[in-house]
């Protein structure tokens, strides 16, 4: 029985989770870098590990720090929330070897799926629609061409490891794909160590939606409906929705087997994501497969009422899945705001500093999800976002009427945040009548003026 967890992971996924583990009982131990000392997590954890120095590299994505602290502290499970270490098939393997268990998929799990060109090829053979494209990576310029002229431009070039945005690149005629070619293959190597590339039909507006997976270690795969991600900002999700204003009863039903049939062909275990595409006319593509707790994944608890941190443990614990397919209902409408630290009026430029006066909003209907609070110096280290603006009702115009209300009570001074930009899209049309896509951002900061975010 899985009695303390180490918390591999910082910010407000790391106060997540120590929540989670509070209501089960379970005592935690957090891990945090020298900027980190004052965090929320840090400080609300039953214990504390300083692992390292301010960057990323010399603490949270150091898997001997993180194992010899868990060894230390005796901790039974290490959860590793998003990010950082989450999707690293080596350090689960780690964690297997040391008898630690890791709060995620298997070590074989996590390296099929982190393969986009191998967990594409998985899910092909298991009859989930795939995008048009190379068979897998493309090593040379002539073969990728010959890929490109096959299926037809516009194509996009994708990281084999990639994530984020990084190592993407859209190419519309053989010209430019020389180029976006060797760009994408620089870029990969950079970011992820690796440069291997695949190509791809380049799907123009879609919707980006995703499905949440939950699966246990005695071989049932439920699904818990989709979040709408379209809106999207260099290919960083800005906002995210369930149910998606898109998606029909009988696609959503189509699309949540064949997020079931994917899961399963990777014989996958605990939470995960099957990210798919949509186009205009509801054709629906798998792209990849997030092996790990979403960011995005309180939309998801909002709607359906299920926690799913404390589902994840459960199921690290051995325990079947107290759920069945029919069990799960979709009772409400939910919309996220990610709330970042960031300028974007000077083209979302990082905002890091210390925070002077710090108001969460509340009321019926909203959740926030942060690790800040009023004198919390923001280090520039990581990932801008300092928090989760959650709301729900019972339909989607009161969620959106929610979401305004409260983006216009949430008081952040002393650093720039999106907080403006996201009311600024609350009152948007487009997004409003829920005609946003994947092209929806370039759109709207085209047509609006700046001194909206300021």
């Amino acid at each position: 029985m899985i009695q303390k967890i180490l918390i591999a992971n910082r910010g407000e996924i790391a106060l997540r989770i120590v929540r989670a583990c509070r209501e089960l009982g379970i005592k935690t131990l957090a891990v945090y870098s020298e900027a980190d000392v004052q965090s929320l997590h840090v400080q609300l954890a039953d214990e504390a590990i300083c692992i390292g120095g301010p960057k990323s590299a010399d603490s949270y994505l150091r898997s001997d720090r993180i194992i010899s602290a868990a060894e230390i502290a005796d901790v039974d499970a290490i959860h590793p929330g998003y990010g950082f270490l989450s999707e690293n098939a080596k350090f689960a393997e780690q964690c297997e070897s040391c008898n630690i268990k890791f709060i995620g998929p298997t070590s074989k799990s996590i390296k099929i799926m982190g393969d986009k060109a191998v967990a594409k090829d998985t899910v092909r053979k298991a009859g989930v629609p795939t995008v048009p494209g190379s068979d897998g990576p493309v090593d040379s310029e002539a073969d990728a061409v010959k890929v490109a002229r096959k299926i037809g431009y516009p194509v996009i070039i994708k990281a084999v490891a990639g994530g984020g945005g990084r190592g993407m690149r859209i190419a519309h005629n053989d010209v430019s794909f020389a180029k976006e070619y060797h760009v994408a293959r620089g870029e990969a190597e950079k970011a992820f160590g690796n440069g291997s590339v695949y190509v791809e039909k380049y799907i123009e507006k879609p919707r980006h939606i995703e499905f949440q997976i939950l699966a246990d270690s005695h071989g049932k795969v439920l699904h818990l409906g989709e979040r709408d991600c379209s809106v999207q900002r260099r290919h960083q999700k800005l906002i995210e929705e369930s149910p998606s204003p898109f998606l029909n009863a009988d696609l959503r039903k189509r699309m949540g087997k064949a997020a079931v049939r994917a899961a399963e062909a990777a014989e996958y275990e605990n939470a995960g994501t099957i990210e798919f595409l949509v186009d205009a006319k509801g054709n629906y593509y798998f792209i990849e497969m997030n092996t790990r707790i979403q960011v995005e994944h309180p939309v998801t608890e909002e709607v359906t009422g299920i926690d799913l941190i404390k589902q994840q443990i459960r199921v690290a614990n051995g325990e079947k899945l107290d759920l069945d397919q029919g069990d799960i209902t979709f009772d409400r409408h939910a919309i996220e705001c990610r709330i970042n630290a960031e300028d974007p009026a000077r083209n979302f430029a990082p905002s890091p500093g210390t925070i002077g006066l710090y108001y969460a909003p509340g009321g019926h209907g909203v959740r926030v999800d942060s690790h800040v609070y009023s004198g919390y110096t923001i280090p520039p280290y990581y990932d801008s976002m300092i928090g989760k603006l959650i709301c729900y009702g019972s339909n989607r115009k009161t969620a959106l009427e929610r979401a305004y209300r409260a983006l216009s009570e949430y008081l952040v001074r002393g650093i720039k945040t999106t907080i403006p930009l996201h009311k600024a899209i609350m009152s948007d049309p487009t997004f409003i009548e829920g005609k946003a896509t994947t092209a929806y951002m370039e759109d709207f900061l085209s047509r609006t003026p700046t001194d909206l975010f300021s």
